[in-house]
């Protein structure tokens, strides 16, 4: 009985304890799964997918790897704001964060007359105080430097130091202007004084700038003033045509050409914009007197300021041609003059070919040939053709007839002056008009032209102009002239050579690297003519020596073949052991001795055909016949 009072309590205490343990583990699971769940749910809000949970009892933890500190951060601020702060674990690795990409690099130098500013960011090996002090000197005691730099511990980029460097010595011939500097990249945008101002900074910018610079070039230059205002329209044998065409504004310039259009010229004609128009009107009359002489069918009309000649073809109907001109007179507006001339049919009976001649060489060398009124004008003429081309390449055989027109004179010292606006061409000057022909890297030099004759000669002058524009001739390209190509080859190669592998005609790899420069220097450089030379020492035998040169100088050019360059003007010539260039006793006289040279092939020499005019004059009048021309013996390039 005894025993029975005390196991009922024990067993209700044990119960109870036991109940107690169940409840206590039920209630750490509730716990648990909450905070789990609550913790999970905010991750989720904040996008931090991420990261993991796991709990244990009232602690919880966070694992995983967050893309960087900041993640991290926000991971553990989110499970706080869920359950109690003391209660997270941090359990979490922060991935290793990628190599910093460096800066984009770059300056904005801006020039005024008031100084220099210059902006940007540069790497801080850049010697920013010799910089400065570059900038101080081009603006001297006339203005400021107003440093705005701020600097970054990187690499310097590739390109950097030329383009900065090409950049600083260009300012100083830019006083108006805002120059962008990049790696490997230079922007320049500038004011120039004039027309030709910009054509000879531009081209002297682009023949200065590094390899390896990539150059941009906006320059701008105030319209030019255009005395006297011309404009030259004509219908002949090539259909209709401008020799020259100025326009005041882009709309005068769109009416002229639509009009010029409108009755057959090409799409692409264009007209110069300028200054010193004679009349808000002249779009109007210019396209009134291009409908004119469309309606005529041929001739040409010519504007000078507000003087206007209009010259019908010979043989025009006269009905027609009283009638237009009586159309066009009545509808300009009044500050135009107008002349117009229909030419007679000249007298049969005219006996002998009278005429002068001027042509100039692509090398330089000008002839100046056919008839003259004086002594004093041949005379004359003479020396204004050496004072423009020189003295030592004129050759004058002109001969006196007092019997030729009047302003002879006039007319063929005008024709001079347009035979300089050319790269090579001839002036021909009959009674009757002046015609220019050649070429040109001009792209104004039709409209330069008609300017001058039309100036010199009169509104009412008969010219014709055949004027054709080539790339390779401009100097706004920077193409050099065959001379420069040959001096610059020479400078390329430098101290290094075009070497061989021994005793063969095959090219060895160290030479890759100058007949790559070479390469890209003739692709520039166009078709000239040019030899290529083969040299070698005096060791062996003579006859092998010379194949060899020969040889090796053919591997050249075929070299350049495969690196694109034009090379159907390029001749090779192995000259062997003839021509050495240093001692052969010695090995470094040997090493010099074997060598490719680079020499322009001279012009030769041509006995000219004797013209319909010189058989015309005395036999003994015209003087022996002599030819100018440069000198392509420049110094070669070493192997």
């Amino acid at each position: 009985m005894r025993l029975s009072r005390l196991a009922i309590p024990a067993a209700t205490l044990s119960g109870a304890a036991l109940l107690c343990i169940l409840l206590a583990v039920f209630a750490v699971f509730l716990v648990e799964r909450s905070s789990r769940e609550a913790v999970v749910d905010r991750l989720d809000v904040e996008e931090l997918d991420w990261a993991e949970v796991d709990v244990n009892g009232l602690q919880v933890f966070l694992i995983g790897e967050a893309p960087d500190e900041a993640a991290r951060f926000k991971a553990v601020t989110a499970a706080g704001s869920v359950v109690d702060s003391a209660r997270v674990i941090d359990q979490m690795l922060v991935a290793e964060a990628e190599q910093i990409e460096p800066p984009r690099f770059s300056v904005e130098i801006l020039r005024n007359d008031d100084g220099i500013s210059v902006i940007g960011l540069v790497p801080a090996q850049t010697d920013r105080e010799e910089l400065l002090e570059g900038f101080r000197t081009t603006v001297g005691d006339t203005g400021e430097v107003s440093d705005l730099l701020e600097t970054a511990d990187f690499t310097v980029p590739e390109g950097w130091d030329a383009a900065l460097r090409f950049a600083e010595r260009s300012l100083a011939q830019l006083p108006r202007s805002k120059i962008s500097v990049g790696a490997g990249t230079v922007s320049i945008k500038a004011m120039t004084e004039s027309v030709e101002d910009r054509r000879r900074l531009q081209a002297d910018l682009k023949r200065r700038v590094p390899t390896g610079v990539t150059l941009v070039l906006d320059l701008s230059a105030p319209r030019p003033v255009i005395t006297p205002f011309t404009l030259r329209f004509l219908i002949d044998d090539d259909g209709p045509r401008f020799d020259a065409c100025s326009a005041d504004t882009e709309t005068s310039r769109d009416m002229i050409l639509g009009a010029a259009q409108a009755v057959g010229a090409p799409a692409n004609e264009t007209c110069r914009l300028g200054l010193g128009v004679p009349s808000r009107r002249w779009a109007d009359a210019a396209a009134m007197a291009i409908g004119a002489l469309s309606e005529l069918g041929r001739g040409s009309v010519t504007f000078s300021n507000a003087d206007i000649a209009l010259l019908a073809e010979e043989g025009t109907d006269q009905a027609l041609f009283d009638r237009v001109v009586g159309e066009l007179e009545s509808g300009l507006p009044d500050v135009f003059a107008l002349h117009a001339v229909l030419p007679e049919t000249p007298d049969a009976t005219e006996q002998g070919v009278r005429e002068f001649t001027a042509t100039l060489s692509p090398e330089g060398a000008v002839q100046l040939r056919g008839r003259v009124n004086s002594e004093i004008t041949r005379q004359t003429v003479d020396s204004l053709a050496r004072a423009q081309f020189g003295s030592d390449r004129v050759y004058t055989a002109a001969r006196v007839d007092e019997d030729l027109p009047n302003a002879w004179a006039t007319r063929v010292l005008a024709g001079i002056e347009a035979l300089g606006e050319l790269s090579n061409g001839a002036v021909r000057v009959t009674p009757d008009r002046v015609t220019v022909s050649g070429n040109t890297g001009n792209k104004d030099a039709n409209d330069e032209i008609s300017v001058l004759l039309a100036d010199k000669l009169g509104d009412q002058a008969e010219f014709e102009i055949n004027v054709t524009y080539q790339e390779k001739l401009d100097p706004e390209l920077g193409i050099p002239t065959p001379q420069q190509c040959e001096a610059q080859i020479v400078e390329i190669i430098g101290d290094r050579k075009i070497t061989f592998e021994p005793g063969s005609a095959n090219l060895d790899a160290s030479a890759k690297d100058v007949m790559d420069d070479i390469g890209e220097l003739l692709k520039l450089c166009g078709d000239i003519p040019l030899e290529i030379q083969g040299h070698t020492d005096s060791q062996g035998r003579e006859e092998m020596n010379q194949q060899l040169s020969q040889e090796r100088a053919q591997s050249v050019l075929d070299a350049l073949r495969n690196r694109n360059v034009l090379t159907a003007s390029y001749r090779v010539k192995g000259y062997g052991e003839e021509q050495p260039i240093a001692d052969n006793g010695s090995e470094e006289g040997r090493e010099a001795n074997r060598r490719i040279e680079f020499r322009l092939i001279a012009p030769e020499a041509e006995q000219e055909a004797e013209t319909t005019l010189e058989e015309l004059e005395d036999t003994g009048s015209a003087g022996d016949t002599e030819t100018a021309g440069d000198d392509a013996g420049a110094d070669g390039a070493g192997e």
